[in-house]
C-alpha cells in the first residue's frame, strides 16, 4: 500500500459512510476500511439468525417466526424527519436514487398513563384529548404564533426577540400548562431533557416548524419517513456514492491500527502488516478508545410481535415518545415500531424497540414502563451499550471521531454530528439549501 490518501475512514457506521461519501464527492482521495465483513458497524441491520447469534449465543431462531432473511432488525433504530437535515444530505448527494422510503404511520406521546397522537398544528390542537377546552384555545394561539413566525420578518415576532427570550418565557406568555409544555418540548421539538426551557426560544420554535413542515410533506400521520428494508440500506447507499467518486473500500480488515508520527499527528493505518498512509483519519469511537471518554449508556429492548402497538390506531410504523416527567425519570424514553410494510419483517410481524439513556444497571426494570405499552411479545431481547464522545483536539492529531448513537429514535442529533465533523475536516459548511421537491424517491 504505497499510495497516500487524503482521508482514511474506519468503520462503516452510518456517520462514517455519510462522511466518506461527502468527502469523495468533494474530490478527496478516500480509503474506507472496516474490521467487520458487513456494512453498517454499530448501525447495521441484522437478519433473524444474526440476531439470535448476537443475543442468544448460537441457538437457532424458532421456525414459527418465519424466514430469517425476511427480517432486517436495525441495531440503532431511527426514523428520518421528512424535511430534516438527513433528507437534505440524501438529496444533496443524490443518494436518493439508491433508496426507497415510505412514510411512517404515526407519531404519539405518552401522557398520564395513556398514548395520544401528537398534535402538530392549530387544527390538531383543537381536536386533541391531551388538553381541556381552555387549554386547547391557548395551545392553538401558540401554534399559530409558531406557524407564522419568520426569523427575517420582525412583524411575526410580536415584539419578542427569540434569540434572547427563553422558551420558558415564551410559553408563559401563552399560559400553557405543564402537560402541554411536556409534549411540545419532547414530542414536537424533540428535546431530550428539560434544559431547553432556559435556553433561547428560537431553537424550539425552529424545531416545531421542522416537525410541522415534515408532517406536511407526505400528508401522512407522522413527520417521519423510513427506508424500505431497514436502515442498513443507508450506509451501503453512501458507500456506493463514495465508490462512484473514486473511494476505495476494504471490509474484513482485522485490527486497523492507527499510526502516528513523532508530532502525534496521524500518518497512516496498519492492517495485516501493511500500512496505508494518510493525512487524516475519520472513525467511530471503537477505533481510537484512548481518545474518547464514556458519557453514558443506552438501555434498550428489542421485541418481535405479531400485532401493532396497542392504542396507536393500528399503525404499522410508529414512534411514541415518553417524556421524562411522565415517567419520573431524568431522560425521555422512546418507542419505535416498524413491520412488514417497510419490508423489515415477514407478513404479520412487527419489530418494536424501547430505548432510553440508562440510569441504572438493570435494563429490564428500567424499560418496564415502555415495554408494558407493547402488549404481548413473541420474543424480547435486552441490552445496554456505552455512549462515548471524543476528547481529542482534531487540529493537533488529525483524528476526527464521531460520537456514539444516542437513545433517540430520530436522526436529528446524528446528522448534527456528521455536519460538525465535515466542517472540521474540510473547513467549510455543507450547503443544505436544496430543493426538497426533488425528493421523488420517497414513496407515498
Amino acid at each position: 500500500m504505497d499510495e497516500e490518501y487524503d482521508v482514511i475512514v474506519l468503520g462503516t457506521g452510518l456517520k462514517e459512510c455519510i462522511l466518506s461519501g461527502l468527502l469523495s464527492v468533494d474530490g478527496l482521495k478516500v480509503l474506507h476500511m472496516d474490521r467487520n465483513d458487513y456494512y453498517g458497524g454499530e448501525s447495521t441491520s441484522l437478519n433473524l439468525v444474526q440476531l439470535w447469534k448476537r443475543f442468544r449465543g448460537s441457538d437457532k431462531p424458532p421456525a414459527e417466526l418465519g424466514s430469517s432473511r425476511d427480517f432486517n432488525v436495525d441495531m440503532i433504530p431511527k426514523f428520518i424527519m421528512a424535511n430534516g437535515a438527513l433528507v437534505r444530505v440524501l438529496i444533496h448527494t443524490d443518494v436518493t436514487k439508491y433508496l426507497y422510503f415510505k412514510a411512517v404511520d404515526g407519531s404519539f406521546v405518552y401522557n398520564k398513563g395513556k398514548v395520544h397522537k401528537v398534535p402538530a398544528t392549530d387544527m390538531e390542537a383543537l381536536k386533541s384529548p391531551l388538553m381541556g377546552i381552555f387549554e386547547k384555545r391557548r395551545a392553538r394561539k401558540f401554534f399559530i404564533y409558531v406557524q407564522d413566525y419568520n426569523e427575517s420578518d420582525p412583524k411575526t415576532h410580536e415584539g419578542m426577540d427569540l434569540t434572547r427570550v427563553t422558551t420558558r418565557e415564551l410559553i408563559a406568555k401563552y399560559g400553557l400548562d405543564d402537560n402541554t409544555v411536556d409534549f411540545i418540548g419532547h414530542a414536537l421539538a424533540l428535546h431530550r431533557d428539560d434544559r431547553y426551557l432556559d435556553e433561547p426560544a428560537q431553537d424550539t420554535v425552529k424545531r416545531m416548524k421542522l416537525y410541522a413542515e415534515s408532517l406536511a410533506r407526505f400528508q401522512g400521520g407522522s413527520p417521519y419517513i423510513y427506508p424500505l428494508y431497514g436502515l442498513g440500506e443507508l450506509p451501503q447507499a453512501f458507500a456506493r456514492l463514495s465508490a462512484v467518486y473514486g473511494g476505495t473500500y476494504m471490509l474484513n480488515k482485522p485490527e486497523c491500527k492507527v499510526e502516528f508520527d513523532e508530532e502525534g499527528k496521524v500518518c497512516g493505518v496498519t492492517s495485516e502488516g501493511e500500512t496505508a498512509k494518510c493525512k487524516k483519519v475519520v472513525c467511530d469511537p471503537s477505533y481510537l478508545p484512548n481518545k474518547v471518554r464514556k458519557v453514558g449508556k443506552v438501555a434498550r429492548a428489542i421485541a418481535i410481535m405479531s400485532h401493532p402497538i396497542p392504542n396507536t390506531n393500528d399503525s404499522h410504523s410508529v414512534q411514541i415518545i415518553l417524556p421524562q416527567k411522565q415517567l419520573g425519570r431524568k431522560s425521555d424514553m422512546y418507542l419505535f415500531c416498524c413491520s412488514y410494510t417497510h419490508n423489515v419483517a415477514p407478513k404479520g410481524k412487527f419489530i418494536a424497540f424501547v430505548s432510553t439513556e440508562a440510569e441504572t444497571d438493570n435494563p429490564e426494570s428500567e424499560l418496564k414502563q415502555g415495554v408494558n405499552l407493547l402488549g404481548p411479545v413473541d420474543e424480547i431481547f435486552y441490552e445496554t451499550y456505552d455512549r462515548s464522545e471524543p476528547v481529542n483536539e482534531p487540529s493537533l492529531d488529525n483524528c476526527f471521531i464521531s460520537t456514539s448513537y444516542d437513545a433517540t429514535t430520530h436522526f436529528e442529533s446524528t446528522v448534527d454530528d456528521v455536519l460538525n465533523l465535515y466542517t472540521k475536516i474540510t473547513g467549510k459548511v455543507l450547503d443544505l439549501n436544496v430543493d426538497l421537491s426533488a425528493a421523488s424517491a420517497a414513496e407515498e
